[in-house]
């Protein structure tokens, strides 16, 4: 039976170098993804990766494990992330992708029905969430990625941004809807449906805001109620609510092999010192 990530920690706190490389090499990808979408350049996140996995080693003996291994490792990597940014060496290109310097991001996908490129239409989408959340100020791209991306939940995001999480959820309703304004008309959503008379509910802030547990049960019927009737409400609500999909299934900017290697070299070069 494999041991846990729990029996790993305690057996690398104990001293146990193989337990350690198990448990830091299971996390490696995790960090190295993580570094790419918070550094936006390449170099930057591969040593900032780099940097995360070496000072885990050093700084294990410290860890009071009252947080998963993961959002730890995130609380590191955006430490290094937040100097990178500081020393003013990572490049912020909202108009490229990650993948290609060179190439812009795509802005014609109005167009979902099926391409005889699918990869390629892919490429084009994820390179759109990619400029989309390049584009957010870094304290909601933080909190979006973390979020909505990596999983963790609006605890987990406060612990390692160190704030509170009614500030995390702020932001994040502030991302969120940041971002699906970007991908809407991206999306084959027509946002000129009618609406009903009057003045509609906020109903993407309320939407957001449900998804995280936080408006009452009377709100939520309102506003279920409201969005039966309104199309455009309606329709307001699906494009959030597919940005949200694509914000969770999107791969992130690629790491490449060469990076992957330098990650796992650092790793056991500091096992090894």
């Amino acid at each position: 039976m494999e041991p846990s990530e729990y029996q790993l920690l305690e057996a690398a706190q104990a001293g146990d170098r193989r337990a350690l490389e198990r448990l830091l090499s299971a996390h490696a990808p995790l960090v190295s993804r993580f570094a790419a979408r918070m550094c936006r350049n390449p170099a930057d996140a591969e040593e900032v990766a780099q940097e995360t996995l070496i000072a885990a080693v050093r700084t294990l003996p410290n860890f009071r494990a009252d947080s998963s291994v993961s959002t730890w490792l995130y609380t590191i990597a955006r430490s290094f992330c937040i100097k990178q940014r500081r020393r003013g060496r990572t490049v912020r290109r909202a108009d490229t992708s990650f993948d290609d310097p060179n190439a812009p991001a795509s802005s014609q996908l109005a167009d979902e029905k099926p391409r005889p490129d699918a990869h390629l239409a892919d490429r084009e989408m994820g390179a759109a969430i990619e400029h989309a959340v390049a584009s957010l100020a870094p304290m909601y791209r933080d909190v979006l990625i973390l979020r909505d991306m990596e999983g963790l939940s609006a605890a987990e995001v406060a612990q390692t941004l160190g704030v509170r999480v009614d500030a995390v959820k702020s932001r994040l309703h502030r991302a969120r809807l940041a971002v699906r304004d970007q991908l809407a008309p991206l999306l084959a959503m027509p946002d000129d449906l009618p609406a009903l008379p009057g003045q509609c509910p906020d109903v993407l802030e309320n939407y957001s805001r449900h998804m995280e547990g936080d408006i009452r049960p009377e709100t939520c019927a309102a506003m279920e109620a409201h969005l039966a009737q309104c199309p455009r409400c309606q329709g307001r609500c699906d494009s959030l609510r597919r940005t949200l999909v694509l914000c969770k299934s999107s791969p992130g900017p690629a790491v490449s092999p060469s990076t992957q290697q330098l990650v796992r070299l650092a790793l056991q070069r500091a096992l090894t010192q």
